[in-house]
């Protein structure tokens, strides 16, 4: 891993989150970043020192949605997306979420073994759930 941090989003953090969103996600939601960088819901970025991944949820009760988690390319495969997700589980704990889902491509190995080995299960296929095929929604207790 790298020498940088996770912190909370800033609204000077924008152009970088929305550059990493545009070209590391195939279904951005760039609305959903823009009101979390204001917050809720949660952004979380790793910095180092400038942005170069982020995790956005979206807390609805005792349960929490992570509706994008983004490392920038270059930057991948040094930590920094389990540790922008182990800092999202810290954040919500301390809030009282009880649980976190997610939803990946079901033809998307890389995203579903990340998330596996850090204790998410498959609880639903969602057929059709992307435009380009069928997801999986994963949950795991927090």
């Amino acid at each position: 891993m790298t020498d940088g941090h996770v912190r909370p989003a800033r609204p000077e953090d924008r152009p970088r989150l929305r550059a990493i969103q545009t070209v590391v996600l195939a279904e951005p939601w760039s609305e959903l970043l823009e009101t979390g960088i204001e917050g809720p819901p949660v952004c979380l970025v790793y910095a180092d020192p400038d942005p170069t991944g982020y995790a956005l949820a979206v807390v609805d009760g005792v349960g929490a949605y992570l509706a994008e988690l983004a490392v920038a390319a270059g930057h991948r495969g040094r930590g920094q997306g389990s540790a922008l997700l182990d800092a999202l589980v810290g954040r919500l704990r301390t809030d009282g979420v009880d649980c976190l889902r997610v939803t990946v491509r079901e033809t998307d190995e890389r995203a579903r073994s990340f998330y596996a080995d850090r204790g998410f299960a498959v609880v639903e296929r969602l057929p059709d759930h992307y435009d380009a095929g069928d997801g999986l929604a994963l949950e795991r207790p927090l």
